[in-house]
C-alpha cells in the first residue's frame, strides 16, 4: 500500500512539472528572441496570370518545439491512462477537465500532420491550428486536482453563480442608463454648427459609451475617454458611485461562501486517513467449513455482528453450563446487547449484560 502511494505521489509531482514547463514554453514561443523570420518566394496565380510574392514566415526554435512534444507525449499517456482504468467512461468524458486535457492535446498532433502538406488548403488549416494554440493555456486548470485552493475557488464560483448573475444585470443596467446619460450630457452647450459635437467630446454615439460605463463603474479608469463638459462630469461621479455600490453588495455572499468552503476542506484535511479493513476470506473448496451456513456468514460479518454473536454465545454457554433455561426476559436482553452493538458501526463496543439464573442447588451466577 505504502509503495502505491509513493508512485501517485510520484505521478501527481511529475503531471504538475509537465504543466508548468508546458505554460512556460507557451509563454516563451511569442518572445522575440525565440522567434526566427524567415523570408520565402511563393508563385501566386490570380486569374491567367502568376507571379512571385514574398511571404514572410516565423518559425519558433525548435528546442521549444521538442520541449512541448515531451510535454504532449506525458499528457497524452496520463489521459490514455485514466480512460483505460476508470471504471464509468461516460462520466469520465463529462468531467470539463478531461475535455480541456484532449482539446489542449489535439491542435499539436494536427499540426505535426499537415506540417510536411503543401497544399494552400492544408496552409489554411496549419495557420488556424496556430491560432487556435491558445487552448493550451487551459492546462493551467488541471492544477486544481493538485491544489486544494483552487478547488475551493472553483467549488465557491459555482455556489456563487447566482450572485455574479445579479452583479451582471445590475451592471449592465448601470452601463446602459449612464452611456445614454453621458451623449446626452456631453452635448449640452455643443457648437451648433457641430451636430455631432465631434470637436468637444470623445462620445460620439451611445455604443461607445459603453466602454466608458464599464472602466468607471469598476472604478477602473483608464483614462482613454473622459468627460469635458460639467454635466459630463456630473454623470461621470454617480456613475462611479453606483458602481461601487454595486459591485459591493454581491461581494460578501462570495466570501462567505469561500469561508465556508474553505473551512470545509481544511477539516477534510485534518481528518484520520481510512485504512483498508481485512476482510476474512469466504471458505475455499476443500476446506472443512465450506458451505455451511455459519462459516459463511462469520467470514462476510463485520465486526460489530460478530461481536454480537460472541457475546450471546457467551451468556448461552453459561445458562447451559449451569443447567438452567434461559427466561424471556433474558433472551430480551441478549437480543439487546446485539442491537447495541450493531448501532455503532464506527464505534466498537463492549457490551456487557448481566443475567442472573439460579439453578438446582440454590447458586446464582453472572
Amino acid at each position: 500500500m505504502g509503495h502505491v502511494v509513493t508512485l501517485y505521489g510520484y505521478a501527481a509531482f511529475g503531471s504538475l512539472l509537465f504543466i508548468l514547463i508546458s505554460i512556460s514554453t507557451f509563454c516563451l514561443e511569442t518572445h522575440e528572441a525565440f522567434n526566427t523570420i524567415y523570408n520565402k518566394t511563393e508563385n501566386v496565380t490570380v486569374g491567367n496570370v502568376t507571379r512571385e510574392e514574398i511571404v514572410y514566415e516565423v518559425v519558433t526554435d525548435r528546442w521549444l518545439t521538442y520541449v512541448e512534444g515531451v510535454c504532449v507525449i506525458w499528457f497524452t499517456i496520463e489521459v490514455f491512462a485514466r480512460v483505460i482504468f476508470c471504471p464509468d467512461k461516460a462520466e469520465f468524458f463529462k468531467s470539463s477537465l478531461n475535455i480541456i486535457d484532449f482539446v489542449a492535446i489535439l491542435p499539436f498532433y494536427l499540426e505535426m500532420a499537415l506540417s510536411g502538406l503543401s497544399s494552400k488548403a492544408a496552409k489554411d488549416v496549419l495557420g488556424f491550428l496556430r491560432v487556435v494554440r491558445f487552448v493550451r493555456i487551459l492546462r493551467i486548470f488541471k492544477l486544481t486536482r493538485h491544489f486544494v485552493g483552487l478547488r475551493v475557488l472553483g467549488h465557491t464560483l459555482r455556489a456563487s453563480t447566482n450572485e455574479f448573475l445579479l452583479l451582471i444585470i445590475f451592471l449592465a443596467l448601470g452601463v446602459l442608463i449612464f452611456a445614454t446619460m453621458i451623449y446626452y450630457a456631453e452635448r449640452i452647450g455643443a457648437d451648433p454648427a457641430d451636430p455631432t459635437a465631434s470637436k468637444h467630446t470623445t462620445f460620439k454615439n451611445i455604443p461607445i459609451g459603453f466602454w466608458w460605463a464599464v472602466v468607471t463603474m469598476t472604478t477602473l479608469g483608464y483614462g482613454d475617454m473622459y468627460p469635458e463638459t460639467w454635466s459630463g462630469m456630473l454623470v461621470g461621479a454617480l456613475c462611479a458611485l453606483a458602481g461601487v455600490l454595486t459591485i459591493a453588495m454581491p461581494v460578501p455572499v462570495i466570501v462567505n461562501n469561500f469561508g465556508m468552503y474553505y473551512s470545509l476542506a481544511m477539516a477534510k484535511q485534518k481528518l484520520p486517513k481510512k485504512k483498508n479493513k481485512h476482510i476474512p476470506r469466504a471458505p475455499q473448496p476443500g476446506s472443512p467449513n465450506y458451505c455451511k451456513p455459519d462459516a459463511l456468514a462469520m467470514a462476510t460479518a463485520s465486526p460489530q455482528r460478530i461481536m454480537g454473536n460472541v457475546l450471546g454465545n457467551m451468556v448461552v454457554s453459561g445458562s447451559m453450563a449451569g443447567d438452567c433455561p434461559l427466561a424471556q426476559e433474558e433472551i430480551i436482553e441478549i437480543n439487546r446487547a446485539g442491537v447495541c452493538v450493531r448501532v455503532y458501526p464506527c464505534v466498537y463496543m463492549f457490551v456487557c449484560v448481566t443475567y442472573l439464573c439460579t439453578n438446582r442447588q440454590g447458586r446464582s451466577w453472572g
